[in-house]
Order: C-alpha cells, then sequence, then structure tokens
C-alpha cells in the first residue's frame, strides 16, 4: 500500500523543499492533543498545556478534531490556491493571509475533512446533508461545527485565523523561533541534494518510506493506506512541496487531495534507532508469526539455536513441515541462520522481533 505522486514531466525546479510555520503549528497542536503518538516531545506538551489560559484551552478543545484524528488540509492553504505558486509563508500571518484567500468551497471542503467525507476522493462542491450526517457519527461538537461552518463559513474562517493567532501568541512564536532554524537548514540540504544528486537521493534523504519509482516516474509514500495524485495538474499549478517538521515524528503526511498541489510533510530529528519497516515487511512479519506452530517454535528458537531435526522430534511433526515454516519466518526476516560443521542452526532474531510493536505503531501513525 502506498501514496503515489504522479511527476511525469514535471519541471525539477517546481520540486521545492521550503518551511511552514502553519504546516508546523499543526503538527505542534496535535502533539498537545495527542502526547502518546510524539514520546519525545512530552516535556514540552505537559508545560505548554499548563500554561495555556481557560479561555484558549476550551476554544482548542472545540476544533481539536482538525488535528487529532486527521489533519486539515487548512494547515497548507499554500497548496490549494489556483493558478497560485505554491510557494509556503515567511511568517504565520503570511500563511494566513493565504488561508484567507482559499476559495471558499476548498475552505468548507478542508475544514470537514473530520468527517472521512469524499474530499480526498472528487474535488466537488461539498453535500451538507451528507456531511452533517457525517459530523453527527463523530459527535455532537462536531456537529455543531460542521453547522456553524456550513452556515456561516467566513464566520468559521474569522475564528480559526483568531485561534491560530492567539496559539502563536501564547506558545508558538517562541517554538517556532527555536525551531525554524533547524528546519531551514534542513530545507538547504535536501534542496542541494537534489540540485547536484538527483531527486531519487534527496528522497532517500527525506524518509526510508519515500522512493522514486523511475519505471512510473512517480514518488511513491509508503503508508497504510491507497492514493493517488499528480504533480502535473494544469488546473492549480504544476509542482509538489517537501515540508520538514521537527514535530510530526512519527507521522508521514501526504497532502494528496484532487485539485490540490502534493505536499509531503516528513519528520526530522526523528528519535528512530532505524528507518521504519514497510507496510509490506510488517504485514509479513505478523502474518508469519499468527500461525500457533511458528509460535511454538519462536519459543525455542528465542532460547537458543535449532537444527530443523531438532524441532521436528521437539514439536512431534516432520522435518519438511518444520523446514516450511522456517522458510516463513526467514522470510520475514524474523530468524537468522548459521552453519555448525555439518548442522545448520536457526535461531529468533530477537531485535527484529522486539521491534514489531513500535513498528506496528509506526506504520499506522505513519
Amino acid at each position: 500500500m502506498s501514496v503515489t505522486i504522479d511527476i511525469a514531466g514535471l519541471p525539477p525546479e517546481r520540486i521545492l523543499f521550503e518551511i511552514s510555520p502553519l504546516a508546523e503549528l499543526g503538527v505542534a497542536l496535535h502533539a498537545l492533543s495527542e502526547p502518546a503518538h510524539h514520546p519525545g516531545l512530552h516535556g514540552w506538551a505537559t508545560a505548554t498545556t499548563a500554561g495555556l489560559k481557560p479561555d484558549l484551552a476550551d476554544r482548542l478543545h472545540e476544533a481539536a478534531f482538525l488535528w487529532t484524528s486527521t489533519f486539515s488540509d487548512v494547515f497548507m492553504p499554500f497548496a490549494g490556491i489556483r493558478g497560485g505558486d505554491g510557494r509556503t509563508g515567511a511568517t504565520l500571518a503570511e500563511e494566513l493571509d493565504i488561508l484567507d484567500t482559499l476559495d471558499e468551497e476548498r475552505f468548507i471542503s478542508a475544514t470537514l475533512e473530520f468527517t472521512c467525507s469524499s474530499s480526498y476522493v472528487s474535488d466537488g462542491p461539498v453535500d451538507a446533508d451528507r456531511a452533517l450526517e457525517l459530523a453527527a457519527t463523530r459527535g455532537p461538537q462536531q456537529l455543531a461545527f460542521a453547522r456553524r461552518l456550513l452556515d456561516d463559513p467566513a464566520a468559521v474562517r474569522t475564528w480559526l485565523r483568531r485561534l491560530f493567532e492567539d496559539c502563536d501568541q501564547a506558545f508558538f512564536a517562541d517554538t517556532w523561533n527555536r525551531t525554524r532554524v533547524q528546519l531551514a537548514a534542513d530545507a538547504r540540504h535536501k534542496t542541494e541534494l537534489l540540485r547536484h544528486k538527483g531527486l531519487a537521493e534527496a528522497l532517500r534523504a527525506v524518509s526510508p518510506a519515500v522512493s522514486l519509482n523511475e519505471a512510473t516516474d512517480r514518488i511513491e509514500a509508503d503508508k497504510l493506506t491507497v492514493g493517488h495524485t499528480t504533480a502535473v495538474d494544469p488546473a492549480v499549478g504544476a509542482g509538489v512541496t517537501f515540508l520538514p517538521s521537527r514535530f510530526g515524528w512519527p507521522h508521514l503526511m501526504v497532502l494528496h487531495a484532487p485539485g490540490w498541489r502534493p505536499v509531503v510533510q516528513y519528520p526530522v530529528g526523528a528519535p528512530e534507532l532505524r528507518g521504519p519497516a514497510s507496510v509490506e515487511l510488517l504485514t509479513l512479519r505478523m502474518e508469519a508469526l499468527a500461525h500457533p506452530m511458528r509460535m511454538r517454535l519462536c519459543r525455542n528458537l528465542a532460547r537458543a539455536p535449532y537444527t530443523t531435526g531438532e524441532l521436528a522430534d521437539a514439536h512431534g511433526v516432520t522435518a519438511p513441515e518444520v523446514s516450511r515454516h522456517l522458510s516463513v519466518l526467514k522470510k520475514a526476516g524474523l530468524v537468522t541462520t548459521r552453519r555448525r560443521g555439518r548442522y545448520v542452526l536457526h535461531q529468533l532474531d530477537v531485535t527484529a522481533v522486539a521491534r514489531l510493536g513500535s513498528d506496528f505503531l509506526e506504520t499506522v501513525l505513519r
């Protein structure tokens, strides 16, 4: 499974690495709402939450669904301006000005993403009745917000801008001043890689989960979802934007809504021990361990190395049957083998198995 971006015919100068204060504010708000997703930010989240004034905390709670279960595209308005240049703003105020120029239909659609509506299926007008029906399934707070939005989108747009401005004053301005230097340096580094070593090398530096399929001229993001978009849509303008994020880990977000420029927001400074497992490898490993016989074999292999014959004797099955199960475990990268004289010894890769929980969590959150 993956999200793909068609870049066939895209001029290299339309591949941008930039920083976005509004997008970073969005993931910072997510980190405040879902601190369990971001173990490295617990201290910042606790201190920031404790310092919020009650009125601002209440308003953040009122709009939290815009950055918790889904991440609204209102945080990347530069990607939705028809005929725009796709550039981010230098300051939060500039990006809020860009948000103000986003046409009403797109603003409503992006703000209603929490309803799991069809905004990522078609670039058409919002079905108000259906949107309210979906919002109702999310709860009374979301339903009330959806009604306000559909009845008076201009008022909600003003309300959101004031909310983001108050966040900036309360905590984000200081946070951004500390963060933007690192993000700008990363964007410059990726731009230099792109210029001197090509897109494939730049994407490898972005994330092990992002790659270039040169055969199809597509950027592929390994995620637990399926989606496709193009970076050469003449209606919105050619281009794809990559945004480094300090607060985003472990999320790798891809804006691929129809009619919007694609955007990839990737984490930098992530506390990862190694690259994230691919969706295919994670699926392979979980399926390999789901079989009861293979789980029993793992019990032995976790304690010491065994030959195929020893495992067959221990479990009362034939050696060919054990070999078939070992083959599945080896294909999933869960078992290692080594030769000792004329014997082949198999042992569980404890490190790979120990990573399964975090691999699963990172994959579903990616």
